[in-house]
Order: structure tokens, then sequence, then C-alpha cells
């Protein structure tokens, strides 16, 4: 059986990651765009993280441009607006596609495991969470409406 310790996905440098890398981390993964009305839950997905990272907790951002063309920068302007808009610390990794033929392999496997509405697999929006137990286990799949504030206590339970 599969876990998300099995994918890699490469940073905004360019560098190729193991998700293993994370093995034993709760993680909440998000397909995120700086030009989104969601945008501004850049503040609150850092705050979690400098909160519960030394707990073992992270969160892994992956830019997708699918959603009204609202990640339209590379990866070099992507990490300067996170870097210098919402002094975002925690990983984020190079633009994907998070739906259809060319969906990163990570999100197909996160959308099989965590259904969304009516047990539908696509991704709808920008700041969809997927919440991952220590174990890799995908504990949870998330609105974008959903705050990462909102979700405190679910991170909280798996720490």
């Amino acid at each position: 059986m599969s876990t998300v310790y099995d994918f890699a996905a490469t940073t905004l440098d360019g560098q190729e990651k193991r998700l293993a890398d994370f093995t034993g981390q709760v993680l909440l993964i998000v397909n995120t765009a700086s030009r989104c009305g969601f945008t501004p839950q850049y503040e609150g997905l850092e705050a979690l993280y400098r909160k519960y990272g030394a707990g073992g907790f992270s969160v892994l951002g992956f830019p997708c441009n699918q959603f009204g063309a609202q990640e339209p920068g590379d990866s070099a302007a992507i990490a300067q607006f996170c870097s210098r808009t919402y002094d975002v610390t925690f990983p984020m990794f190079g633009k994907i596609d998070v739906n259809g033929a060319d969906a990163h392999p990570l999100y197909k496997f996160l959308k099989g495991e965590a259904k969304g509405v009516l047990g539908t697999e696509p991704i709808k929006w920008n700041f969809t969470k997927f919440l991952v137990g220590r174990t890799g286990d995908v504990a949870g799949r998330f609105a974008p409406t959903t705050t990462p504030q909102d979700l405190e206590k679910e991170i909280v339970k798996l720490l």
C-alpha cells in the first residue's frame, strides 16, 4: 500500500525532494496560488508551521496555475512573493498540475485516498488541503474555505 512517503517533487529551487524525508511528521499538503482570494491563508499556514514544526508538523505548498490562472509566475517569482509577502518558511515546491492528465502523481494519490464533495476526486480550487498522519496515510481532505486555523485541533490530535 502506498503512502505520501512514496512520492517526490521538485522544490522551488529546482531540487528533487523525496517526501520520505518527512517520515514521521504530520503534514498539511496544500495547492497554493499567489493571486487568489484565499492567498492570505499563507499567513495561517505559516503560523501553524511555526507553532507546531518543532513537534513534528510541516506544511508542504504546491503552487498550481490551473484555477483562474492565479499562479502565473515562475519558481523565482513564487519564492519571492511567498517570502516577501507572507514570510513563508515552510517547504514550497515547484508549480504542478493537480488535475488532468498531467496531474502530479502525489496529487493523483491524494485525490484517490480522500475524495471531495459527493465522492468526487478533482480538486475544485486553490488552497484545497490534505492532512496526513505520521504514518503517511491521508487523514482528511478540506475545502479551500477551511482556514488553517480551523484545522488546528485536527493537527494536534495527529501530533
